[in-house]
C-alpha cells in the first residue's frame, strides 16, 4: 500500500503563511502562483482544489479566493464526491466571509477576484447585518450548486449557521472570517477520520483474497482524504484481504476509467478496469465477492442515490447472491428525505453523452440513480454497519 501516493482532494489555507506541511510539492506552487499573480494580501483564505477533470493526464490545482468560483468548480466537476462538495461548500462561505474584512479604495472595481487594489481592515464601517444577508445569499447559491449530494448543503449550512453564531456573539469581520477557516480546516481532518472509521468497519465484512466491484469513485478524491468505498478497499488491502478490484468505467464522464482505477493504481492495489456493460460478465464468472460503492444521499428508509448505473450494478449483484455494500458518513444520511421518490436527482448537459449533437436525437443524462434500500445488503458509516431499515440509527446514536 502506498497512500502517501495519494494528493490531498482540497484545502483551505491562508495567503503568506507557510502550508508546506499542509500540501504537496505540486499544490504549494500552484498556490505560491496564485497569490503572486493575483496580489492576494496576507491573511486571505484560498481554497485548494485538486482539478479532477484533468486527471489522469495531468496533476493540477484549481487556486481561488472567490467563493463564486468554487461554485463553479463544484458545478463542473473539478471537485466532486459529496463529501469533498461539502468540504468545498463550507470553504466557499469562508471565502465569502473574507470579503466583508476589506474595504476596497476604489469604488468601481467591485471584482471579488480582483485582488490587484488596496485592501483595509475596516472594522469600523463593518455592518453585522449585511454580512448576515449576504452570507446567507452566498450559501444558498453554494448549496444549489449540485442539488443531490445532500453533504453539499449540509456543509453549507453548518459553516453559515458558524458565521451566524459568532455575529450574534458580537463577532468582527475577522473574527467571524477566522472561525470559518478553522472550522474549515477541522472539518478536512474530520472527514479523514470518519473515511478510516469506514474502511475499519467495512474491511471486517470481507473475507481473505475477495475480489471486489465498484462503481463511480467513492475514493481519496471523492472525500478530504483516503474515501468511503475505496477506504473499505484500502482498509482491507492493508489486512491483506484484496485480490483484485473490478473498476467500472461509469459513463458517461468517466469517473472509474479516469479516477478510481488511476487512484487504485497509485495506491499500489491490483485493478482491472473494465466497461459499464461487463459487470454481468465478471459477475456471471464468479470474478466477485462483494460490491462497494458510495452514496450521495441516504433516504430515512435506506434507499440510496449513487451515481448513475449503481442501480443497475445492484440488481446484478442480488441476481448473482453478491453482496452489495453502500459507505458513506452519517452526514449523507437525509432525515428529512422519507424515501426514493423523495430525492432530487440531478440532470446535467447533453454534451456529456453525445459532444457533437444529432439533429432530431435527445438527450437523458441524469447524474445520479436510486438503489431501493431492499437490494442493499448492509450501508457501513464510521459509526457501524447497519442493515437499510435500521440506518436512522446512526443518526441518533
Amino acid at each position: 500500500m502506498q497512500l502517501e501516493a495519494l494528493p490531498r482532494t482540497i484545502a483551505l489555507v491562508r495567503a503568506g503563511q507557510s502550508f508546506a506541511d499542509t500540501l504537496t510539492e505540486a499544490a504549494a506552487h500552484a498556490v505560491a502562483s496564485f497569490v503572486s499573480q493575483a496580489y492576494v494580501p496576507d491573511g486571505v483564505p484560498i481554497a485548494v482544489m485538486l482539478d479532477q477533470t484533468r486527471l489522469p493526464e495531468a496533476e493540477e490545482y484549481l487556486c481561488t479566493a472567490d467563493w463564486r468560483e468554487v461554485i463553479v468548480a463544484i458545478e463542473q466537476l473539478v471537485v466532486r464526491g459529496a463529501p469533498a462538495i461539502g468540504i468545498a461548500g463550507a470553504a466557499a462561505v469562508a471565502l465569502r466571509a473574507s470579503e466583508f474584512c476589506y474595504a476596497n479604495e476604489d469604488d468601481h472595481r467591485t471584482d471579488a477576484h480582483d485582488f490587484d487594489r488596496v485592501h483595509v481592515v475596516d472594522e469600523a464601517s463593518f455592518d453585522p447585518q449585511l454580512c448576515r444577508i449576504g452570507l446567507e445569499f452566498a450559501a444558498k447559491m453554494i448549496a444549489d450548486a449540485r442539488p443531490t449530494a445532500v453533504n453539499l448543503a449540509v456543509e453549507t449550512d453548518r459553516a453559515l449557521a458558524v458565521a451566524i453564531g459568532a455575529l450574534d456573539g458580537g463577532a468582527g469581520p475577522l473574527q467571524v472570517r477566522d472561525l470559518l477557516i478553522a472550522h474549515v480546516q477541522q472539518l478536512i481532518c474530520q472527514d479523514e477520520q470518519r473515511c478510516r472509521a469506514i474502511g475499519a468497519h467495512g474491511a471486517a465484512l470481507l473475507d481473505a483474497g475477495s475480489s471486489i466491484l465498484t462503481h463511480c469513485n467513492a475514493g481519496s478524491l471523492a472525500t478530504a482524504f483516503y474515501g468511503t468505498a475505496l477506504g473499505v478497499i484500502y482498509a482491507a488491502a492493508e489486512q491483506g484481504k484484496v485480490e483484485r478490484v473490478y473498476a467500472d468505467e461509469t459513463r458517461p464522464v468517466g469517473q472509474g476509467s479516469r479516477l478510481t482505477v488511476w487512484e487504485l493504481a497509485r495506491a499500489g492495489v491490483p485493478v482491472t478496469l473494465i466497461c459499464d456493460d461487463m459487470a454481468a460478465t465478471v459477475m456471471a464468472q464468479g470474478k466477485v465477492d462483494a460490491v462497494v460503492v458510495g452514496a450521495d444521499r441516504i433516504a430515512a428508509n435506506g434507499d440510496v442515490a449513487n451515481k448513475i448505473g449503481t442501480l443497475g450494478v445492484a440488481v446484478l449483484a442480488a441476481h448473482y447472491g453478491i453482496p452489495f455494500y453502500v459507505a458513506a458518513p452519517v452526514s449523507t444520511i437525509d432525515a428529512a428525505t422519507p424515501c426514493e421518490a423523495d430525492i432530487p436527482i440531478e440532470h446535467r448537459s447533453p454534451d456529456e453523452v453525445l459532444p457533437v449533437p444529432i439533429e432530431g436525437v435527445d438527450v437523458l443524462n441524469p447524474a445520479f440513480d436510486v438503489t431501493p434500500a431492499a437490494l442493499i445488503t448492509a450501508i457501513i458509516t464510521e459509526s457501524g454497519v447497519y442493515a437499510p431499515s435500521d440506518i436512522m440509527g446512526a443518526v441518533v446514536r
